[in-house]
């Protein structure tokens, strides 16, 4: 990968003068650097903390947040910078939401409703984005389509049929055990809402219960105590996970590992890069409730700061470009691709890319996108994935090489935190590599926006790809003289070094050196980052 300029070590400064763009005086900053003495936080973060973590400071809060929050108080205070547009391709984005209607991008070359291409871009009343799914929600797995073309000379044939099969078997079962939990659980619910006259009873009160072996409240209490000691504090709460189970494997069942099934509603031929120019449509909003993966990343990365509602954004000068083209399945790369160019484009300075798998039927397409993104100064940050695996050793896509080359230099794919400094730090889900993974940022229990002006906590690289979308938007915007590649360098460089050992992919017998997770051996650090970047020779 090519640098354009000669990183510079942090640990060489002892304060370093930060020129603020548009800013009336200098201020002295001084690098985080020394952590190694950081204890480890035991005890159980409060609200507050779960609610801000990411961007907590490692160093004085002992959780391994971005330190986003002191670069706020110490550094950037009230100068907005330039204004960066971040393209958020998902599964759409609430654009009405409360924390979010101020930050949504607006063609400034499209007139609304006209029905007419006015800016000539080849989508029509492209207002805030593009919807490359038109009205589909449901999809089939990238294995699932492989294995129905019947073609075994396909590459990973044999190896998609076969972990199919696996996964449907595997599907069915938990569909059913599921079934039998949600059941038990809704009736336990019900009986003991009768039994308190209210919804809101508490663990303590049916502790409390005494009833005779036997009777409909007994094994109501029984199904309680059981779902109490597997983590749950409330009923409801648990009868609304094991719907919500119950609808994850109908839904692999009936469209992701269904080989049958065709969710496909924009009338082109996803095989056909070129079939079908401007397919899809201009609604950019999820087509339910429940979509609400976009929602809550495009809040990560720019809720509006300081306006009284739910969580700040990571950045405070951004407009998010809301581009729908991730399914409740295995994103078609043909739409990915096209969504990357759209948002080069139309403007993007940063596309969000929280998704992927794990077979891909059309890879050069997708990296021919990257690499035209990379080509025209913009960045491209990528979940690294939720399969607790080496993404150097297992494919994963999209992904910006190949046979070991590089074909972008401003390509950074993320791994996952979790708010437990320590052997804990590395989220289970995680995939991580010490080649293609190239930081970490905080990824698990991540609270921000999901539809209909709600929040909640969700946990994914999914929410660490967007934490790092958002640092990189903030250096940007207070140095946009910077060039493309000189941002991903100082995301890079900036981050925080662990000395220690961690648990890799949830399994405690996997026991590896930090620094070996990913090709930086960092987590990403915005505080650090504006320091450097304030060093480098515009």
């Amino acid at each position: 990968m090519k640098i354009t300029y000669k990183p510079i070590v942090l640990s060489a400064f002892a304060a370093l003068v930060l020129s603020s763009c548009g800013g009336s005086s200098p201020i002295l900053s001084t690098p985080i650097e020394n952590i190694i003495n950081t204890p480890m936080k035991e005890s159980p973060l409060t609200d507050m903390e779960a609610h801000n973590w990411g961007h907590l400071d490692l160093a004085k809060d002992t959780i391994p947040g971005m330190a986003v929050d002191k670069a706020y108080a110490e550094i950037i205070k009230n100068r907005k910078g330039q204004q960066i547009i971040v393209a958020v391709i998902d599964s759409g984005i609430d654009i009405t939401h409360e924390d979010l209607d101020g930050v949504i991008w607006t063609n400034p070359k499209e007139i609304a409703g006209n029905g007419i291409d006015d800016d000539y871009n080849g989508y029509v009343d492209d207002i805030h984005g593009w919807n490359f799914l038109g009205d589909a929600y449901d999809e089939q797995l990238e294995m699932t389509r492989i294995a129905a073309t019947l073609d075994t000379s396909l590459p990973r044939y044999a190896e998609a049929n076969a972990e199919l099969e696996e996964a449907y078997q595997s599907a069915l079962s938990g569909k059913k055990r599921y079934d039998q939990i949600y059941e038990k659980v809704s009736s336990a619910n019900k009986v003991l809402a009768a039994h308190f006259k209210k919804s809101d009873y508490t663990p303590e009160e049916v502790n409390a219960i005494t009833t005779t072996e036997g009777s409909d409240l007994a094994t109501a209490v029984a199904a309680a105590k059981f779902m109490y000691a597997n983590g749950m504090t409330s009923m409801p709460d648990a009868e609304e996970q094991m719907k919500a189970g119950v609808e994850y494997f109908t839904d692999q069942l009936n469209a992701n590992l269904n080989k049958e099934f065709k969710g496909r509603k924009t009338g082109d031929n996803p095989d056909d890069f070129n079939d079908k120019i401007g397919y899809g449509n201009a609604n950019v909003m999820p087509t339910k409730k429940s979509e609400s993966h976009g929602t809550h990343v495009a809040g990560i990365i720019a809720a509006e700061r300081n306006n009284g509602l739910g969580v700040n954004g990571v950045a405070n000068n951004v407009k998010i470009m809301a581009i729908r083209a991730v399914p409740n399945g295995d994103e078609y790369d043909k739409d990915i691709a096209k969504a990357i160019r759209y948002a080069v484009n139309n403007g993007a300075k940063v596309i969000n890319g929280s998704f992927g798998k794990s077979y891909s039927m059309h890879p050069e397409w997708v990296r021919d996108a990257i690499k035209y993104a990379s080509d025209n100064g913009v960045i491209f940050v990528h979940a690294a994935g939720n399969d607790s695996k080496d993404v150097d050793t297992e494919a994963n896509f999209p992904d910006d090489n190949v046979n070991d080359v590089e074909l972008s230099n401003t390509y950074i794919r993320v791994g996952s935190l979790a708010p437990n400094y320590g052997s804990k730090m590395v989220s289970g889900f995680s995939n991580y590599g010490k080649k293609n993974v190239d930081v970490f940022a905080p990824g698990s229990e991540v609270y921000s926006t999901v539809p209909e002006n709600e929040y909640k906590s969700m946990g994914g690289t999914s929410m660490a790809s967007p934490a790092v979308a958002g640092v990189v938007a903030l250096v940007w915007s207070q140095y946009p003289k910077l060039t493309a590649p000189q941002v991903k360098q100082i995301i890079m460089d900036s981050g925080l070094v662990i000395p220690s050992k961690v648990i890799v992919g949830g399994d405690a017998s996997n026991v590896q050196p930090f620094a070996n997770l990913s090709k930086s051996g960092k987590i990403v650090n915005a505080y650090n980052a504006l320091i450097l970047a304030s060093q480098v020779p515009k």
